[in-house]
């Protein structure tokens, strides 16, 4: 089955940056539509704009779709699946901030989610949850990536000393992501 997946990027990035490329490349080969939207103000994230250019793809969103969020991108993610009205096929978190300090750019994050989530609504959202985070993350603390996993209900994939999970900690492949969503397919 083609699947819709989308990959959510974070604070002072882009959908060039870190893996993000790649895994598109990666999925794309094998016949899935892969949307990596640019969304506005990467340097201090807000919620309404964010959800104003994803809202140029709602037709690819669906009880199929798969979706990808890193580090602010997860809280993106968080604060969408509260508002779908229905649940999607995957959500995958990767480096997320969910307000658990130390948070190196909190202020800024704090603006965008104000840290409060609809937990019940949220573990409505998806048919599977996924949860990566590392032990030596210099912006977002592992305590973030550890209660998101207790939140949704499932196991934290711990990534030891792999920093944020990007290209500035060499990370421009992600293989076990890319095995993981493939489970799902």
């Amino acid at each position: 089955m083609k699947r819709n997946i989308f990959i959510f990027h974070g604070t002072l990035s882009s959908p060039e940056g870190n893996w993000f490329p790649w895994l598109k490349e990666q999925l794309t080969a094998k016949g899935h539509n892969v949307i990596v939207p640019r969304f506005p103000h990467p340097e201090a994230p807000l919620l309404e704009p964010w959800l104003a250019t994803l809202n140029q793809y709602k037709e690819f969103i669906n009880e199929e779709t798969i979706f990808v969020g890193h580090s602010v991108g997860g809280m993106f993610l968080l604060k969408l699946l509260e508002q779908l009205q229905h649940p999607v096929h995957a959500a995958f978190f990767v480096s997320s901030p969910i307000g658990i300090r130390p948070i190196k750019y909190y202020d800024s994050d704090y603006v965008f989610t104000h840290f409060q989530f609809d937990w019940p609504s949220i573990v409505n959202k998806s048919k599977k949850f996924t949860v990566y985070h590392s032990d030596n993350d210099p912006y977002v603390s592992l305590g973030n990536g550890e209660e998101l996993a207790k939140k949704l209900g499932v196991s934290l994939i711990f990534i030891p000393n792999a920093g944020h999970l990007n290209a500035e900690s060499g990370w421009t492949k992600f293989e076990k992501l890319l095995s993981d969503i493939e489970q799902v397919l």
